[in-house]
C-alpha cells in the first residue's frame, strides 16, 4: 500500500454522494446488482452505517470533528473483512480507494490507541510471539513432525514453502500444509520450510492500521529471505502471498513469489503430477486475497477439472463476484452470518465437496458447516488434500 494522505482520504470520502448502491434495501434500484446484497456486514446488520457508504461517512465525520474518536467508531470501522467486495461493485470512481480509505482511517486508530480487545490482542500476539495467537515459535513446525520430506530450508532448494500461522498452529488449517509438502515431497520438487523462524507476514496486521508492527515484520521476514539466498517463495495463504507480493517490493527486492495453487497447476499441466479419477461433484470457493486482490481465479478450477471424474459446479456467487467468507483481517467479527450463508450457497449447488484454497476460508467455513448442520452433507477439503487422494501411486 502506498502513503496516503490526511488530505487525499478527504477527497475520497467527499467523493462518495452517498448514492447507496451498495447499500441491500436500495439492491432493486440499481439494475446492476445481481445479488441480494454486496456487503455482508450491512446485509448482516441492517443498518446504514455498516454499509461501504455508511462507514465511510463515518470517516468523513472523523476528518470533520464530528463523528469522535471513540471506541464505538473503533469497532464500526473494524467490523469489516476488506473483502473489496465493495469496491469490485462501487459506481463512483472513488471506488478503487475503499479499502485505502478503511485502513488509513484505521491507523489513526491505532495511533491514538483505541482499539476493540480482539484486535488489540492479535496485533500484541504477533508483536511478542510472532503470530496472532500467542504460542511459542517451536510450536510452528510441530505439523510436519511425521509429514514425508519435509526439512528446513537450506541455500539451494528451489522453493521457500512459507506455511504461514494458521496453518502453523490450527488444527484445521494444519492439514494444507501436511498435503502440500506431501506432493512437493513425492514429485521430487526441492523445497524447505523456516521452522521456528518464520514469522507472520503481516498482511492483516497492515489491513488493521498497524503500518509501525508491519514494517518491523517486513524487515526481519526480508533479512531471513536475504540471508538464506531465497530466490522463490511458495504461499499457502492467500493473505501471505498477498503481503509478499503486493505490499513487500514497496520496501526493496524480492524473491519470485507463487501461491501454491499456481504451483500445483504448474506440475499437474507438465506431467510431472499424475492422477487417478476421484468421482465427486465439487464446488470451489474463491477467496477474496487470491480473487479480488490478485484476480487468480482460474488455476485452482483447472487444477479440479483435471481430476478424472471430479464435475465442477459453481454456486452463484463466484469469482469477483464470489461472497467473502468473514474470515479476513485477522477474522474477528462475527463471520458466522457471513460463512453460514456461504456453506448454504455451495450446498444449494448439489456438490459433495467444497474445495477452499485459503486456510481462514477453511476453518470459517468449517465452523459454519457444523452450525447450518451441514457437515455430514457437504465435506470441506482444501485443494492440496483433493490432489494427495487422487495422486496416482508411483508418481
Amino acid at each position: 500500500m502506498t502513503e496516503i494522505t490526511w488530505q487525499r482520504l478527504t477527497e475520497w470520502t467527499y467523493k462518495c454522494i452517498g448514492c447507496r448502491s451498495c447499500i441491500t434495501e436500495y439492491k432493486k434500484t440499481f439494475p446492476h446488482h445481481r445479488f441480494d446484497y454486496i456487503c455482508p456486514f450491512d446485509y448482516q446488520e441492517k443498518s446504514f452505517t455498516y454499509s461501504p457508504a455508511g462507514k465511510i461517512r463515518v470517516i468523513s465525520g472523523m476528518l470533520e470533528g464530528i463523528v469522535p474518536l471513540d471506541m464505538h467508531a473503533a469497532e464500526i470501522l473494524y467490523m469489516d473483512p476488506l473483502c473489496k467486495a465493495c469496491e469490485n461493485d462501487c459506481l463512483a470512481d472513488h471506488g478503487s480507494h475503499i479499502v485505502d480509505m478503511f485502513v488509513v482511517a484505521r491507523e489513526r486508530f491505532v495511533e491514538e490507541g483505541i482499539l476493540p480487545p480482539k484486535v488489540k490482542e492479535f496485533l500484541e500476539n504477533i508483536s511478542k510471539y510472532g503470530n496472532p495467537w500467542g504460542e511459542p515459535a517451536v510450536k510452528r513446525a510441530e505439523w510436519a513432525k511425521n509429514v514425508k520430506g519435509v526439512k528446513k530450508y537450506k541455500r539451494g532448494d528451489e522453493y521457500l514453502l512459507y506455511v504461514g500461522c494458521i496453518e502453523s498452529f490450527d488444527p484445521l488449517g494444519q492439514k494444507i500444509p501436511s498435503a502440500f509438502a506431501e506432493l512437493l515431497a513425492t514429485v521430487g520438487v526441492s523445497f524447505g520450510i523456516l521452522g521456528e523462524e518464520e514469522l507472520c507476514s503481516g498482511n492483516d496486521v497492515r489491513l488493521l492500521g498497524e503500518r509501525g508492527l508491519f514494517e518491523m515484520l517486513v524487515e526481519k521476514n526480508m533479512k531471513t529471505f536475504k540471508d538464506l539466498g531465497v530466490k522463490k517463495i511458495v504461499t499457502l495463504s492467500p493473505h501471505d502471498y498477498n503481503a509478499f507480493k503486493n505490499m513487500y517490493p514497496e520496501y526493496g527486492d524480492m524473491p519470485e513469489v507463487i501461491h501454491y495453487t499456481q504451483l500445483l497447476h504448474e506440475l499437474i499441466k507438465n506431467g510431472k503430477i499424475k492422477l487417478s479419477s476421484f468421482n465427486a461433484k465439487v464446488t470451489y470457493h474463491d477467496p477474496c486475497f487470491l480473487g479480488r486482490y490478485n484476480n487468480i481465479y482460474d488455476e485452482p478450477r483447472e487444477i479440479l477439472k483435471s481430476i478424472p471424474g471430479i464435475e465442477l459446479v459453481e454456486m452463484k456467487r463466484n469469482k469477483e463476484n464470489a461472497l467473502c467468507c468473514g474470515g479476513g483481517c485477522g477474522n474477528f467479527y462475527f463471520g458466522f452470518l457471513n460463512s453460514k450463508a456461504r456453506i448454504r450457497e455451495a450446498y444449494n449447488t448439489g456438490a459433495e465437496i467444497l474445495a477452499v484454497a485459503c486456510p481462514s476460508c477453511g476453518t470459517m467455513l468449517e465452523s459454519a458447516s457444523k452450525e447450518n448442520g451441514l457437515e455430514d452433507k457437504i465435506l470441506i477439503m482444501s485443494i492440496p488434500e483433493i490432489v494427495k487422494k487422487t495422486l496416482l501411486s508411483g508418481t
